[in-house]
């Protein structure tokens, strides 16, 4: 089963709950398995993850990376009301465009 996924790679958002709340980053990646799906936020949900060495050169060590979020948890920052909102659908000629629930600017 395929989901309408109204959130997608390169778009600014906020994280609207969770540790994070409150930062926002542009999506890095969106993961879609199972009806499930998760994005990875710059610079949010920094987990610390053990590299192996790679090679001599390669240092190797813990690192912080960024954990995937349930996309339930960010919503897409509107270019006009400068907050997250819903994500809505209009249809204009032949093409489908995303628009601002709130103001109705697209996005």
């Amino acid at each position: 089963m395929k989901t309408k996924v109204k959130i997608h790679r390169n778009d600014n958002v906020e994280i609207i709950a969770g540790k994070d709340k409150g930062k926002r980053g542009t999506i890095l990646r969106v993961f879609e398995k199972n009806g499930h799906v998760r994005v990875i936020v710059s610079g949010a949900n920094l987990v610390k993850k053990a590299i192996k060495r790679k090679s001599q050169q390669d240092a190797g060590g813990i690192a912080e990376v960024e954990a995937p979020l349930d996309i339930s948890n960010v919503g897409l920052v509107c270019k006009k009301c400068g907050r997250p909102v819903r994500v809505g659908f209009k249809i204009e000629g032949d093409k489908k465009i995303r628009v601002c629930r709130k103001c109705g600017e697209a996005l």
